[in-house]
């Protein structure tokens, strides 16, 4: 399976999008591709969009945990590591007192 959500995509791009995919949301897209295709897709996406598109890509990979996260330019949400487990973080929760 492949996710990929983007801030905003070419025009050329969006509609090679979807060829493979079904588009939810706009710049949402969601395919069961196999493997080796994702990798393609995934490929051809880093090859063909500027970093403004800020492209947060989701892949189901064979090994431990089953999905890889990967990012380009600016996603508007950060991603974090933690004991080898990917995580997109949602909010900043600061500390101190609440206003």
């Amino acid at each position: 399976m492949l996710v990929v959500i983007a801030n905003d995509l070419p025009p050329a791009v969006r509609g090679r999008m979807k060829l493979w995919f079904i588009e939810p949301r706009p710049n949402v897209f969601v395919s069961g591709v196999k493997d080796a295709v994702a990798k393609t897709v995934v490929d051809y996406l880093y090859d063909h969009c500027p970093r403004e598109s800020g492209l947060m890509v989701f892949r189901r990979i064979p090994a431990a945990p089953g999905y890889e996260i990967r990012g380009v330019g600016d996603t508007k949400r950060d991603l974090i590591e933690i004991s080898g487990l990917q995580l997109v973080i949602e909010k900043q929760i600061l500390s101190g007192p609440a206003a």
